[in-house]
């Protein structure tokens, strides 16, 4: 698939010489990246590159937090039992993880309860609330779900149980009726930072009760590890409080992890020296994911509570056999769903994806939505049955808000909720060939064509004789990278392959690079999946590449090395 390539623009020449004299003449490619990403002044860029715990908000900036805290506080006081409800992705079982952990050696009368994906569906259910009544829970604390269960909360008021929100989802125009809602997404919320994972919600409620109750911080600190998973596993922006949360987050995975992290690492044969935002995306996520797609969410967390190691290898192997069941079960589907786009010649000149079969597993269908991007570029819906009804994920494009067009097909669904890039949805199956034709209308009357073509982001032209081992320890200092901070993509012009290039596995492209400045230096270059760029390397006429700058380490030596995003051959 051919990609586009966008250059973003230069920041004005005078700014970048002034902001860096005042870095100590740092490089003027990397100083342009960082004007570009709104860090352009000294105390900017020293809060970026040296992150601080201290620059936390003050959590009671957030809507309802005051009442949250009250309201914890007396159902300890009164020793009421409390149940911590989360759901059953990362982000769920994470923040239930670290807000039970957290509470638990204050007030050990609590539990936590994670709804079953099949039986009970997203978010806050009616069996949840009931087992709730069974058990004499008055106190519910709901993570990363509850924002728009108006009926769910309302329920639970009949049946004398009380529930703080903690969510991060947008919420609709009418908020539940629980003591408290917090949600710094709520438009009456004055909270600076917008752009919390669910986790996020529940550690800054620990945070503002630690703050009433004059517990030591250093005990949430114990838990950024969590935090950190979710954050990264939830593709929020690392930006502002999430790239400090994040940054010391990783530390503490590097360094010292949860037991259950720990497990899984070492059971999925993990032994990188230090962990990045990407392997906590590929590695931990999906195996915390596995468990509610193919079991239980419960098996998560009791992973991640567990207190060494030894306790934590037999839930961190079951995790470890469902994520490789997952895996055979997500790559028939995508087979499935991509040969049926395939063999329909409407379906695959559409501007959307909207596929159903009744069999499809539904624990798997955002990850085929997302495999089905990749081979046709547009916003892709993928539905199975669960109980009776169309269950759907939904997946997008960069730029193009999926939630907003849902939005416009809310009288065909029963409910929905998510993010710009990702959404869940259930629906009558009598409604689907209506939805499907709707959506491809809603989405053809506004996505941008360009939108439907993959995009490369380019931060910046380089000269390759710039990049040496004093740029590249600067530009490790970007990290962690995430959405809104990703690693920059350099663009260089006018290159050739030094000769020796060749295909690895008949797919992978191993060359070096010469720099047209300086002919006799080459980098070593990888470009993965990119043997259809074969024929412009070896054309023996100049080329520009997309790639980021990384360390490869071979034999116990580290050397820079380019990672090729694409090829092109340049313009005469």
């Amino acid at each position: 698939m051919e990609k586009r390539w966008t250059l973003n623009p230069k920041a004005d020449d005078n700014k970048i010489s002034v902001l860096s004299e005042e870095l100590n003449g740092l490089n003027k490619t990397l100083t342009n990246i960082l004007i570009q990403r709104g860090i352009d002044s000294f105390d900017k860029a020293k809060a970026f590159f040296r992150p601080d715990l201290n620059n936390l908000h003050d959590p009671f900036l957030m809507k309802d937090m005051q009442v949250a805290v009250e309201r914890l506080e007396q159902a300890i006081e009164n020793q009421e039992k409390i149940l911590i409800y989360g759901d059953y992705d990362v982000d769920g079982t994470t923040s239930v993880a670290l807000v039970y952990s957290f509470l638990k050696p204050l007030y050990p009368n609590l539990d936590f309860y994670i709804p079953d994906r099949y039986a009970e569906g997203y978010g806050v259910s009616f069996k949840g609330i009931d087992y709730a009544e069974e058990n004499g829970f008055s106190l519910i604390i709901a993570l990363d779900c509850g924002i728009k269960a108006i009926d769910k909360v309302a329920y639970a008021k009949e049946k004398q149980i009380d529930f703080i929100i903690c969510d991060h989802h947008n919420p609709g125009d009418e908020l539940p009726a629980a003591v408290a809602v917090l949600d710094p997404k709520r438009k009456d919320c004055e909270y600076p930072f917008k752009e919390l994972s669910g986790c996020g919600v529940g550690f800054k409620l620990m945070q503002a009760f630690s703050l009433n109750n004059n517990t030591p911080f250093s005990r949430l600190e114990e838990k950024l590890d969590i935090l950190a998973v979710s954050i990264c596993a939830d593709i929020v922006p690392i930006v502002g409080e999430n790239r400090v949360l994040t940054y010391f987050g990783m530390k503490k995975l590097n360094a010292n992890p949860q037991p259950g992290f720990k497990a899984m690492l070492e059971i999925a044969n993990v032994k990188k020296k230090e962990l990045t935002v990407t392997d906590v995306v590929f590695t931990l996520a999906p195996r915390i994911n596995a468990a509610g797609r193919i079991e239980s969410g419960n098996k998560a967390v009791e992973v991640m509570l567990a207190e060494n190691t030894h306790q934590a290898y037999d839930g961190g192997s079951s995790i470890n056999e469902h994520n490789t069941n997952r895996k055979q079960l997500d790559s028939g589907i995508t087979e499935e769903a991509i040969s049926m786009i395939k063999s329909d010649k409407r379906l695959a000149a559409q501007k959307t994806t909207v596929l159903y079969q009744e069999h499809w597993h539904k624990g798997v269908i955002g990850i085929v939505a997302s495999r089905c991007i990749e081979n046709y570029y547009r916003p892709t819906i993928i539905l199975t049955e669960s109980n009776g009804k169309a269950a759907g994920s939904a997946r997008s494009v960069k730029g193009f808000d999926v939630y907003e067009a849902l939005e416009q097909c809310s009288d065909l669904l029963e409910q929905f909720g998510g993010h710009k890039y990702a959404a869940g949805m259930t629906l009558p199956i009598e409604n689907i060939e209506a939805f499907q034709a709707r959506f491809e209308e809603v989405v053809s009357n506004s996505i941008p064509e360009h939108l439907l073509q993959p995009e490369i982001e380019i931060d910046a032209e380089i000269k390759l004789h710039e990049i040496d081992t004093k740029f590249y320890q600067v530009l490790k200092q970007f990290a962690p990278f995430g959405p809104q901070n990703m690693k920059p993509v350099f663009v260089a012009r006018n290159v050739k392959e030094r000769g020796y290039g060749r295909l690895l596995k008949d797919k992978h492209l191993k060359i070096d690079i010469l720099d047209p400045e300086k002919p006799d230096v080459f980098y070593p270059a990888i470009g993965f999946n990119m043997s259809d760029k074969y024929r412009i390397i070896k054309s023996g006429k100049p080329f520009d590449i997309a790639f980021t700058v990384e360390e490869n380490e071979w034999n116990g030596n580290v050397s820079l090395q380019l990672n090729i995003k694409d090829v092109k051959a340049s313009e005469e």
